[in-house]
C-alpha cells in the first residue's frame, strides 16, 4: 500500500520568496554579477624605433602576422625600418598582418652596376590612335596596321604591344610625371608612356550602364583590354593620356561619364584642338579658339584633373619657330588665359631622359605604334634603338644615378645625384 506524501506548501512558498528577494538584490547590486573580461585594446607602435629582434617579439606578443623585407636606402641606417604597412596609433588585432621593410644601408656602386642602371637614357613615349577590332590576319597590311600607315592598330596587335613592354620590363608612367621629372618605376625597369590621339569612340567604347549608372566599357576597346592588363598584371601601373577633341569620345550620351570615369581610374586627359586643326594653315587667333576651346570643355567638366598638354593634329606646326607655337603654349580665348606645358609631336623615335641638360619639354617626339618589319621608326626597330641608351630605374624616385661621364650635364634641381 502506497503512503501519501504530504506537501508542505509552507516551506514552498518560503522557498519562491526567497529565490525572488536574490534575483532582485542581485539586479540592485550588478558589482556582484560575474562580468565577461573584455579585452584591451592594442595599438600599433612606431617601428622604427626597433630592432629586428624587437618587431618579432611585438607581433609574436600581439599575435600579429608579420612579414618583412629588406631594401637599401641612403638615409635610414642599416637594420632600422623603413616603413611599416600599418601606421602608429592604429588598432591591431589577433592575426593582423604586418609587412616591415628593413633597411639594408648604403647602396654600394656594384649594386648600380650590376643591374645596368642608367637614369640618363631614352623613354619611349608611344602613340596611338584607333585600336579596331579584329585580328591581325583579317587586315591587308604589314603586321598588325589597320590601314596603309598604321596609325589605326588591331586589338590583337595591342595585347601584343602591352605584354612585349612588360615583359621586356617597361612599366607603365603618367606623361605628365615624366615631364616633370618625376619618374618612379622599380629598380631595373623602364619607363614607357602611353598615349592615344582623336578621342576616338574605340578608345573607350561603351556598351551602355550598369545597375549603378556606371559605364560599360567594351573589353575589346583600348581601355578595356588595359582594364584587362591592369588585373593581370598589377605592378605594370597601368594609365595612358588621352587627348580628345571638341567631340570628347564621339558618344554624346556618355561623354561626361566617361571623363570622369577615366580621371577616377588612373587615366589622364589631354588637348589636341577643338577640330583636330593644322596649326601650320591657320592663323594665330584661330590657334588659339583651337586650344583654349578644348581647355574650357574640360575645365567644365573635370575641372583641374586634366593635364595641360596638347598632342598636335598632324604633328604641326612642325617647328618651334613657326608663328602659332607659341600660341600652343600660352594664349587666350574667349576672355581666359591658358597655359600649356608641352606639346606632342606624331613623332618617330624615343624621348631624352627629363634629366638631361637639353631636354626640351615643349617639343617632345613619340613612337608612332605600328608595324613596318622593323624599319622606319616602327615599334621594332625603335625598341633596338632603346637597347643602346635605355632608361633604366635605380628604383629610388629621389636619386638620378647614372655611369660616369664627363660629356654629361644633368638638369635637376630638387633630386641627388649619384654617379657610379
Amino acid at each position: 500500500m502506497k503512503r501519501k506524501v504530504k506537501i508542505k506548501w509552507k516551506n514552498i512558498l518560503l522557498g519562491v520568496i526567497t529565490i525572488v528577494f536574490l534575483v532582485v538584490l542581485l539586479s540592485k547590486v550588478p558589482s556582484l554579477i560575474p562580468k565577461k573580461s573584455v579585452e584591451k585594446e592594442v595599438k600599433m607602435v612606431d617601428l622604427s624605433l626597433y630592432k629586428k629582434e624587437d618587431i618579432e617579439k611585438f607581433c609574436g606578443e600581439n599575435h600579429l602576422s608579420l612579414t618583412i623585407e629588406y631594401q637599401y636606402n641612403r638615409k635610414v641606417e642599416e637594420g632600422r625600418v623603413i616603413s611599416q604597412s600599418i601606421e602608429k596609433e592604429v588598432p591591431i588585432k589577433k592575426d593582423d598582418t604586418i609587412k616591415v621593410v628593413i633597411s639594408k644601408g648604403e647602396i654600394p656602386r656594384s649594386f648600380y652596376e650590376e643591374n645596368k642602371v642608367n637614369e640618363l637614357g631614352n623613354v619611349p613615349i608611344m602613340m596611338y590612335h584607333g585600336i579596331i577590332d579584329m585580328k591581325n590576319e583579317d587586315t591587308k597590311y604589314t603586321g598588325g596596321n589597320v590601314d596603309k600607315d598604321g596609325y589605326n592598330r588591331t586589338s590583337e596587335a595591342f595585347i601584343n604591344d602591352l605584354e612585349f613592354y612588360y615583359q621586356n620590363n617597361y612599366r607603365m608612367i603618367r606623361l605628365v610625371d615624366y615631364v616633370n621629372g618625376n619618374i618612379d618605376v622599380e629598380l631595373g625597369k623602364s619607363p614607357i608612356v602611353l598615349t592615344f590621339d582623336d578621342g576616338r569612340e574605340d578608345s573607350i567604347k561603351v556598351t551602355g550602364l550598369d545597375e549603378n549608372g556606371e559605364i560599360i566599357i567594351d573589353p575589346n576597346s583600348a581601355v578595356g583590354i588595359l582594364e584587362q592588363f591592369k588585373k593581370k598584371y598589377p605592378d605594370f601601373h597601368v594609365t595612358a593620356t588621352f587627348f580628345v577633341n571638341a567631340t570628347l569620345f564621339d558618344q554624346k550620351e556618355y561623354n561626361v561619364k566617361i571623363l570622369k570615369w577615366l580621371v577616377k581610374n588612373g587615366y589622364d586627359i589631354g588637348n589636341h584642338s577643338m577640330t583636330h586643326a593644322d596649326f601650320s594653315k591657320i592663323n594665330t587667333k584661330k590657334a588659339q579658339e583651337e586650344i583654349g576651346g578644348v581647355y574650357q570643355i574640360l575645365e567644365e567638366i573635370i575641372p583641374k584633373e586634366y593635364i595641360k598638354i596638347v598632342a598636335l593634329p598632324f604633328g604641326s606646326p612642325y617647328k618651334k619657330s613657326h608663328e602659332n607655337f607659341p600660341f600652343i603654349l600660352n594664349g587666350e580665348y574667349d576672355g581666359k588665359t591658358y597655359e600649356s606645358i608641352s606639346a606632342l609631336r606624331v613623332g618617330w623615335d624615343s624621348e631624352t631622359s627629363p634629366f638631361i641638360e637639353n631636354f626640351d619639354s615643349s617639343f617632345l617626339k613619340r613612337i608612332r605604334a605600328y608595324d613596318n618589319n622593323g624599319l622606319e621608326f616602327d615599334i621594332e626597330m625603335c625598341f633596338r634603338l632603346l637597347e643602346k641608351n635605355r632608361y633604366i630605374s635605380d628604383g629610388d624616385k629621389t636619386t638620378i644615378v647614372y655611369k660616369k661621364d664627363p660629356n654629361v650635364n644633368i638638369q635637376s634641381e630638387k633630386l641627388d645625384v649619384i654617379a657610379y
